[in-house]
Order: C-alpha cells, then sequence, then structure tokens
C-alpha cells in the first residue's frame, strides 16, 4: 500500500513537471510565431502585408520572371515550401511600388543602390559562405556582388557570374591578363585552370585573396605534389618565402616560370659571398668547381632536389 501510494504521488509530480514544460514550449512558441510569417528580405520592410508575391511581379517582368524558374534562388523557394527566395526576397516588399504604378524609387534595386547596400543584402543570406567578404580587397574596394555576378541575366549559370573566368577577372586587372600571354603560364586562357583555384574572391587574410591554407605553398603543391615534402633536409626559402621567391605564377618568359632567365643568377641571389651578412644561413659556394668566372655550370645539374631532399643536405639525390 505505502510502496502504490509512493509511486501515485511521484506520478503526481511528473504530470505537473510535464504540464509546466507543455504550458512554457507554448508561451515561447506563440513569442516566436511571427518570425515565419514574413519572406527573408533583408532590406526593407518585414510587414507581411506589404508582401505582394512573385505572381503579381510577374504581371510587368516577364521576362525575369520566366528565367528565374532556372535560377539556383528559385530552388530554394522549391525546397522551402515556397516560403524560400523570391522577387521580394532581394527587392523588398512591392506593395508601394505596385501601387504607385512602378516607382522605381519605391523598390530595392541593386543596380542603382550603392556597394554597401547591395552587399548587405546578399549577405544576408550568403554570410555563412563568405564572412570575410568586406574585410577582402574586392570588399575594401567596393566591388559589390553584382560587379561579377548577375541573378537574372547571367551568362555562368552555376555561379550566376556576368561572365565566365577568366574574361571576368580580366575586366580589372587588365595587368594580369599580359602574364598569361607570357611563353610560359599556367593554362588559364586555354582553360584548363580558373583564376579561382588560387584565389577567393570572396576574401581571406592572406594577401592577393590567395586560398587560404595553413601553408600558402599548399596552393602551389595541391598540384606540383612532387615539391610538397615534407623532407628531412629542407630548403628554408622555400617554407619561409614561398613559391614566388623563385617563381612568376601566372607567366613568365623563362621556363619553369622562373623570374629569372639564368638559374645561376637566382642561387646567388642568396648563395654569394656578399649575401652571407644577410643571409647567414645560407651556403656560400666555394671551390673551382663553383667559378662562375672560369665555367657556367648550371647549379641545378649538380643540386637537384632544389625543393627539399631526404637524402642531403645540400639537395644532392
Amino acid at each position: 500500500m505505502r510502496h502504490w501510494l509512493k509511486g501515485l504521488a511521484m506520478a503526481g509530480v511528473l504530470l505537473c513537471v510535464w504540464q509546466s514544460h507543455v504550458v512554457d514550449a507554448g508561451a515561447e512558441a506563440n513569442q516566436h510565431s511571427h518570425l515565419k510569417d514574413p519572406p527573408l528580405s533583408t532590406n526593407l520592410q518585414s510587414n507581411p502585408a506589404d508582401y505582394v508575391g512573385s505572381e503579381t511581379c510577374a504581371t510587368c517582368h516577364t521576362e525575369e520572371s520566366k528565367k528565374f524558374d532556372s535560377n539556383p534562388h528559385a530552388k530554394l523557394s522549391l525546397e522551402h515550401a515556397g516560403k524560400g527566395v523570391t522577387c521580394e526576397s532581394c527587392h523588398g516588399a512591392g506593395k508601394a511600388h505596385v501601387e504607385s504604378g512602378g516607382d522605381k524609387t519605391k523598390i530595392f534595386s541593386p543596380a542603382t543602390a550603392s556597394a554597401k547596400q547591395v552587399d548587405a543584402t546578399c549577405l544576408g543570406c550568403h554570410e555563412s559562405a563568405h564572412p570575410n567578404f568586406e574585410r577582402s580587397e574586392h570588399g575594401k574596394a567596393k566591388v559589390s556582388c553584382v560587379s561579377c555576378h548577375s541573378v537574372h541575366a547571367s551568362q555562368e549559370p552555376e555561379h550566376l557570374l556576368k561572365v565566365a573566368q577568366p574574361q571576368l577577372c580580366f575586366q580589372c586587372h587588365t595587368d594580369i591578363k599580359p602574364q598569361f600571354s607570357m611563353p610560359f603560364h599556367h593554362k588559364v586562357g586555354e582553360g584548363l585552370m580558373k583564376c579561382s583555384d588560387c584565389h577567393d574572391p570572396h576574401g581571406t587574410f592572406q594577401s592577393k585573396q590567395l586560398r587560404s591554407t595553413a601553408d600558402q605553398n599548399a596552393i602551389c603543391t595541391k598540384c606540383h605534389t612532387e615539391t610538397a615534402g615534407p623532407f628531412v633536409y629542407e630548403h628554408p626559402v622555400v617554407k619561409v618565402e614561398g613559391c614566388i621567391s623563385c617563381h612568376s605564377p601566372h607567366g613568365s618568359e623563362n621556363p619553369r616560370l622562373l623570374n629569372v632567365s639564368n638559374v645561376n643568377t637566382l642561387c646567388l641571389q642568396c648563395h654569394s659571398a656578399t649575401n652571407t651578412a644577410a643571409f647567414p644561413h645560407a651556403v656560400s659556394p666555394t671551390g673551382p668547381v663553383h667559378n662562375q668566372s672560369a665555367q657556367y655550370v648550371a647549379c641545378t645539374n649538380c643540386h637537384t632536389q632544389i625543393h627539399g631532399s631526404n637524402a642531403s643536405n645540400i639537395y644532392f639525390k
């Protein structure tokens, strides 16, 4: 009998706790229920009554509406039962625009808005994918999202680019374009590589917007795997200054994209008697075999493993 009464009391306690939880959950649901109603606008009003729906937009903007069906943003709308990305998600509530007969000042237009306004609108959804954009070189230079992307008239559907790479990048980076026409260059113009293979246009904490890695050489060694290491005997310049201390990454008039035509000149920039103070760890070549005035022998004829060696501290095989 005593055990039965104790069990009944415990059941009563559990019932009270459950009822309290249900009440609290219901109150919280009512408190936040308004968050489900407005569309995903990030720039203008959020009153549900001010939204007219994409069907209303389509009555005037017919071409844009037809093309939007194949747009990546439209797929999000279908996935979220019509509550995903719609016209008013980016352009803001359309009631005032419609009632004014199409007054352009009554709607948000990325084409005429400032870079800051455009970026704030796009990053309202894409911030998790591009958290460093505002600190990037493009962000600082006020190169907005619509400078490169076009939602309604893109020529490269996957990323909604206005034109495909590298032509898109060359529109601004005119100083880089000629480098890919040099005798030795990375095959960007041929379509075997893209600028974004090495650079992140949306920003990193690295210079030149190189793709962020713990070791910047990893950008090069993901293709040039034979130079990746790790090696027992590492070439310090590779670790300290990186690949570009010897190579021009876009293009060069010299084989292997070297910065200078004579490989010995490249090596002697560090490995010379006159530079021992500046490069105390660099070994200065001595002996008749290294006498450049008497004979010319390329350094790499003997020191073949210049990126690093597992057998020799002077980079022999």
